[in-house]
């Protein structure tokens, strides 16, 4: 039972710690109270576990809001807010914040190719910054279970736009399992688990010292 040798994590085709990063968009108030293609509060549950996953694995986390300056909306929902609070946030008028100067300049200076999104709504603030990140030559990964639109229809409209431009959707267990990639890779075992615990799923698994075992406590 051995793992084959660690792949380089920066070129990678598959996400790694290494070479990608998580973009956060619009969880204000506004958005939140007006989504209607899931359960908001199953939305913004997965929105902070994928915040924490991020920081587990010390991936570049970059926020954004609309409209807090310009127009008096409030900023991002206490429960996101929280996991940022150490973060600049970008306040744009820009209904695509790849069109804000200051947001796609935290974007580039992280350096990843691999832009793992969430935003509200789909049909908007998550879709145009998609189409023009394919376009630039990133790779962009829509979180499914973390974002939300107006409407069913609108939601997976959107989803099948971003798709069909190249963008490769993905959830919020596939992401945790993808970034762990082996339960040998100790040190980051147990708040991954947090992370799952977070979601509502341990997912039947304890640490035992240096190991994992089956079963429950």
């Amino acid at each position: 039972m051995s793992s084959q040798k660690i792949r380089d994590p920066k070129t990678d085709h598959l996400l790694t710690p290494e070479n990608s990063a998580v973009i956060i968009i619009d969880y204000q108030p506004t958005q939140v109270g007006s989504i209607e293609s899931m359960d908001k509060y199953t939305m913004v549950k997965n929105v902070v576990a994928l915040i924490k996953l991020a920081k587990v694995f010390k991936m570049p986390i970059v926020v954004s809001t609309v409209n807090v300056k310009a127009a008096g909306l409030k900023s991002t929902i206490p429960q996101i807010a929280l996991e940022v609070k150490d973060l600049p946030s970008y306040d744009r008028t820009t209904i695509n914040t790849w069109e804000d100067i200051e947001f796609l300049e935290a974007v580039k200076a992280t350096k990843r190719k691999k832009l793992i999104m969430a935003a509200l709504w789909t049909e908007a603030c998550l879709l145009f910054p998609t189409l023009d990140a394919l376009k630039e030559g990133y790779e962009v990964y829509p979180v499914v279970d973390a974002v939300a639109g107006t409407s069913i229809a609108a939601h997976d409209a959107a989803l099948r736009r971003m798709e069909k431009a190249g963008a490769q959707p993905t959830s919020v267990m596939s992401l945790v399992c993808e970034i762990q990639r082996d339960w040998a890779r100790y040190e980051t075992v147990p708040a991954m688990l947090g992370v799952l615990a977070g979601v509502g799923n341990n997912v039947g698994l304890d640490i035992e010292g240096q190991g994992i075992e089956q079963g429950s406590k």
